[in-house]
């Protein structure tokens, strides 16, 4: 991953979160400069447990403390945190908050200059229910089939914009100390839904672009994965330019646009690629600048 800029340096985050969106989101600002410290129960974050390699990564130059937050000690620990840091990043149901005394009101009395990023299931009244990243998926149309999504969609999405909100809060700040003079801004409660992230995900469905007959749905010749000689490739010549260089090599005489759209160009450029190997594949799109990935026979 590419070292994102220091413009979260000097922003010091505490995080109760576990599992995938806030470990990922907390990794996201340790990348731009964030000084972050997380707090797990002893028994330590579940992913630590069934995906060590993927706690560490998301853990990289994070200081994580033991705390049994439902303890007397436990809780001298948060609050012995929570006093340093400038962010606090959660993911727990907001029942589940205000039993550890951390709901809204009473945190933001204990420490108004304290920000809180709150990743929820749902948002608004909604937040209670049970879900998980394949049900907010469901639920906006991205499980067309029986198969699971390739990778945690809405979990990763929401990922983003729980940092994306970290940076909305920490430039809050930094306008509203630069503004007033006031050297103990108040802080902001900015709620993340991962329901919400699914939901964005799936606007270019909801818009048809990838349902079937959507042009980067299949229905367009150069936008779709074919099989060819030793394997797969994925074809993405969707501008003009490349549409002609992939027609040109596959000896489709294609006039204008809507010759992408016939089935009969679907047919011949399959007819092709099913001809080529991997390896011919890659070279002819060096050569003639066509965009195209070439893969394994079968789902890696």
């Amino acid at each position: 991953m590419a070292q994102s800029p220091a413009v979260l340096h000097g922003v010091r985050i505490l995080s109760l979160a576990l599992n995938l969106p806030g470990p990922a989101a907390l990794m996201r600002c340790r990348g731009m400069g964030a000084t972050c410290t997380k707090l797990e129960p002893p028994s330590g974050d579940p992913m630590g447990l069934y995906n060590p390699p993927a706690y560490a990564r998301m853990h990289e130059g994070v200081k994580v403390i033991a705390a049994d937050l439902k303890s007397g000690e436990g809780q001298k620990t948060l609050h012995r945190e929570l006093a340093r840091a400038d962010v606090l990043l959660t993911s727990f149901r907001p029942s589940a908050l205000d039993k550890l005394g951390l709901g809204w009101k009473q945190l933001h009395t204990a420490y108004p200059s304290l920000c809180q990023v709150a990743i929820v299931g749902a948002p608004g009244a909604r937040a209670e229910e049970p879900g998980h990243d394949l049900t907010y998926l469901a639920d906006n149309g991205l499980v067309p089939g029986l198969e699971l999504p390739a990778t945690l969609y809405a979990d990763m999405s929401g990922s983003l914009m729980a940092s994306e909100a970290v940076l909305r809060a920490a430039l809050l700040q930094s306008e509203r100390y630069a503004g007033s003079g006031d050297t103990h801004p108040k802080g902001v409660l900015i709620e993340v839904a991962l329901s919400d992230a699914a939901a964005y995900l799936a606007l270019p469905r909801q818009w048809g672009l990838t349902q079937p007959g959507g042009s980067v749905g299949g229905a367009h010749a150069g936008y779709r994965v074919y099989a060819c000689k030793d394997g797969r490739v994925a074809v993405a010549a969707l501008e003009p330019h490349f549409a002609a260089a992939l027609c040109a090599a596959a000896g489709v005489p294609a006039s204008d646009m809507r010759a992408m759209f016939a089935p009969a160009t679907h047919e011949t450029i399959a007819a092709f690629l099913a001809t080529r190997t991997c390896g011919e594949l890659d070279r002819l799109a060096m050569e003639k600048d066509i965009p195209l990935h070439t893969m394994a026979a079968g789902p890696a």
